[in-house]
């Protein structure tokens, strides 16, 4: 098989795995006290099932980079969040809304821009130990001035997230590459060492970081890791590894398009799932004409008043036209 069709083969199974995990870690969440501690979540099935699904997907992903440059299987993460709108409608009992719909059709659509320009040989370019460590360092300093006290720290946080797992993401294709070739170069050495724990911190980095991001809201802090992980990776392989856009400038024109119309499908996708995974999200009431009230006001059902005791006479209803306390 060409090796750019087993890249994307292998990213569309590994967004499978990721989306299924997701959809089994909310639902576990729904059920779950959230005073349950760690140790008895270690002991449920669903658990080490989504646990299970996340490591596959990391596995498929890994395999990914070995065969395609991170230009095109890094935007196809965005899949993740496709995938699961389905089945999480399916596990909730509902249907896919129209704004899942729309926002379904405009990932796939600028994906499938981003896949034609996309260079298509595997990769062979590595990152040397001077470049590796002048991208953790880099990546480190934004990360420290996204984490800086101050507004917002949900999106900044998934900024950060999001371009922590995506450096990780470059550092593992250099480790792939690295442990396959087969020009006789050592297996172990400082540098693969040394990409092999900055991969590590910054998984581990962006796994807290967003996390920490979720805590504010799922919706847009969603659309910001998954669009901030590609761009990072996308820039090193670009930048450090040889990657090139096919078609000159026109490619880099459908390029632009394909990602702004990603950019919108997957913050429409995003929208939708927090309003749909939101218990304190006021449904939409319809009314005569089409139109949304303002607000929706739920009152409590009024309480019968008790019957009078026998033998006394009930008292005389108050004219609507006359007020409740002239009523005396």
């Amino acid at each position: 098989m060409n090796a750019t069709l087993l890249a994307v083969a292998l990213s569309l199974v590994s967004a499978g795995a990721y989306a299924a995990a997701a959809v089994a870690q909310s639902r576990l969440a729904g059920r779950t006290d959230p005073s349950t501690g760690v140790l008895r979540l270690l002991g449920r099935g669903a658990w080490w099932s989504a646990v299970g699904l996340n490591a596959g997907g990391a596995l498929l992903h890994v395999a990914a980079l070995n065969y395609g440059p991170l230009t095109l299987v890094q935007p196809l993460g965005a899949l993740t969040l496709v995938v699961a709108v389905p089945l999480g409608a399916r596990a909730a009992g509902r249907r896919v809304g129209r704004a899942e719909w729309r926002g379904t059709a405009l990932t796939l659509l600028g994906l499938g821009a981003l896949l034609l320009t996309a260079g298509g040989s595997a990769p062979h370019e590595t990152l040397s130990l001077p470049e590796a460590l002048g991208v953790g360092a880099a990546t480190m300093a934004v990360v420290a001035g996204l984490g800086r006290p101050g507004a917002r720290p949900g999106l900044r946080h998934a900024a950060a997230s999001g371009i922590t797992s995506g450096v990780a993401s470059a550092l593992t294709q250099t480790l792939t590459v690295a442990v396959t070739d087969h020009s006789g170069g050592p297996l172990f050495s400082w540098r693969l060492l040394t990409v092999a724990l900055l991969v590590s911190a910054f998984a581990m980095g962006g796994l807290l970081l967003s996390q920490t991001a979720y805590r504010g809201g799922l919706g847009a802090p969603l659309a910001v890791v998954t669009l901030a992980n590609p761009v990072a990776a996308a820039a090193i392989g670009l930048a450090l590894l040889g990657e090139r856009l096919q078609g000159g400038p026109v490619s880099l024109v459908l390029a632009l398009l394909g990602a702004a119309a990603a950019v919108r499908g997957v913050i429409l996708l995003s929208r939708a799932q927090a309003r749909n995974t939101d218990p304190a999200a006021p449904p939409e009431v319809p009314v005569p004409g089409g139109q949304v009230p303002s607000r929706v006001v739920i009152g409590s059902p009024r309480r019968a008043d008790p019957a009078p005791p026998a033998g006394v006479p009930e008292p005389a209803p108050v004219p609507a036209s006359v007020p409740a306390h002239a009523s005396g």
